[in-house]
């Protein structure tokens, strides 16, 4: 019943489409299988795409009569786009140290330059974050093709923290929170002293005896209150409370992690972790905290190994299996390692990785750091047609990238319809 219920939708919301059936920007893709992500696998999926975006999705779907029809069932495996959410692509690599979370790297797009190839590779969306030490500034999303304003998916996604092991780093985040604190009480005297005003104003305005007083009030009243302009950190910080900025804090050992805990204090903001994975790195020390879990933590896919040892461990299948959401970053910003990027996962996958959380690491959680989720991601309805179409399972080493669809248009692949 469930089945055929789907199906009646779908015919009407195709006869809904029918004045537009004919045209270019409307057609379907069958598949072996699609990857959604969000909501699992999909066999003998049909992908209903007009423009940029996914119109329908769902198994076995009935196709209108008059919709172009790439058929590719059996043969093609289809899955989002890859997200890549932190990334220096085509950017200066010198930045400031300090506190300058106002800073942004939307100003910077006129300099960057990504490659074609990494378009190519399956890559549909990147977050470009802030140089420099300390709080640094803010990232942004953006496409990887067009140029300038038209680039940018979102801005001000979150906002860079490197978080060491010294006073001075704990010393910059605490003033951040100490600058709101100061206008918050600011604010509150300035609010206090223009209600005061208001008091007398109100009185002034009844004043019978000097017309010019009253009328003179009267004008004065008209006038809304004027909160305080803040400093921009304390701006910024005040925007982490409210959640309307989230914080993605780099460290590299496990006692930055403590330190940024300790600095953090009671504060009840929205944060992610990037975590470098090397050889010897101790972060499953981390790995275990109740801090962590739901947060998502970026990370190379790349084994370590352990200390003294040589014991190798994937960090990545270890946080994933402690409840946090790893976000999978290509091991550099080249070229090479965006077309290797799912190779490199698929090591990870061979070892015991689940492959779901590999794929998610991938595309969803990477657009979750990056605030981008209702746009790309996965594969549902309303979101950007930025798909990929394999021969075989995505993470095998023999499997081939056969097309790539970004909103609508494919960038690779022979395809007729």
């Amino acid at each position: 019943m469930k089945k055929r219920t789907t199906h009646l939708l779908l015919f009407a919301g195709l006869m809904a489409l029918q004045p537009t059936a004919q045209a270019d920007d409307l057609f379907a893709v069958q598949v072996e299988r699609a990857e959604t992500v969000s909501h699992g696998t999909i066999e003998h999926a049909v992908i209903l795409i007009e423009g940029d975006k996914i119109v329908m999705i769902g198994e076995d779907l009935p196709i209108d009569i008059g919709i172009p029809v790439i058929d590719k069932d059996p043969g093609w495996v289809a899955t989002p786009a890859l997200v890549n959410p932190y990334s220096r692509m085509g950017l200066s690599s010198r930045g400031p140290s300090g506190l300058n979370p106002q800073r942004k790297v939307s100003g910077e797009l006129y300099t960057g330059d990504i490659s074609k190839s990494v378009l190519e590779a399956g890559v549909g969306t990147v977050g470009l974050y802030p140089a420099g030490t300390g709080i640094p500034g803010r990232a942004v999303a953006v496409r990887t093709w067009g140029s300038g304003d038209a680039r940018i998916l979102r801005d001000d996604v979150y906002m860079k923290a490197m978080m060491r092991s010294d006073s001075s780093s704990k010393k910059t985040w605490r003033k951040g929170f100490e600058e709101a604190d100061e206008h918050k009480e600011k604010e509150a005297k300035n609010r206090e002293k223009w209600e005061k005003d208001r008091e007398k104003l109100e009185k002034d305005a009844k004043d019978k005896d000097d017309a010019e007083k009253a009328n003179k009030a009267k004008e004065e009243l008209k006038k809304p209150y004027v909160p305080l302009t803040p400093k921009p950190a304390a701006a910024a910080f005040m925007s982490l409370r409210d959640g309307e900025l989230t914080a993605l804090i780099g460290i590299s050992k496990s006692s930055d992690y403590i330190h940024f805990l300790d600095a953090l204090g009671e504060e009840d903001v929205q944060w992610s972790l990037h975590v470098p994975i090397s050889r010897e790195s101790d972060l499953f020390h981390v790995k275990g905290q109740e801090t962590l879990k739901g947060r998502h933590v970026i990370m190379t896919p790349a084994f370590s190994y352990h200390p003294g040892t040589l014991r190798r461990r994937s960090m990545a299948a270890e946080f994933v299996e402690a409840g946090a959401h790893v976000a999978f970053v290509p091991t550099s910003d080249s070229t090479s390692a965006h077309e290797s990027w799912l190779r490199d996962v698929g090591q990870l996958v061979r070892a015991g990785l689940d492959p779901h959380a590999a794929l998610r690491g991938m595309t969803l959680s990477g657009a979750e750091v990056l605030r981008v989720e209702e746009h790309v991601g996965s594969l549902d309805e309303g979101k950007h047609a930025n798909i990929l179409f394999f021969d075989g399972d995505p993470f095998a080493a023999t499997t081939s990238l056969e097309a790539v669809l970004m909103e609508g248009d494919f960038i690779t692949g022979e395809v007729n319809r």
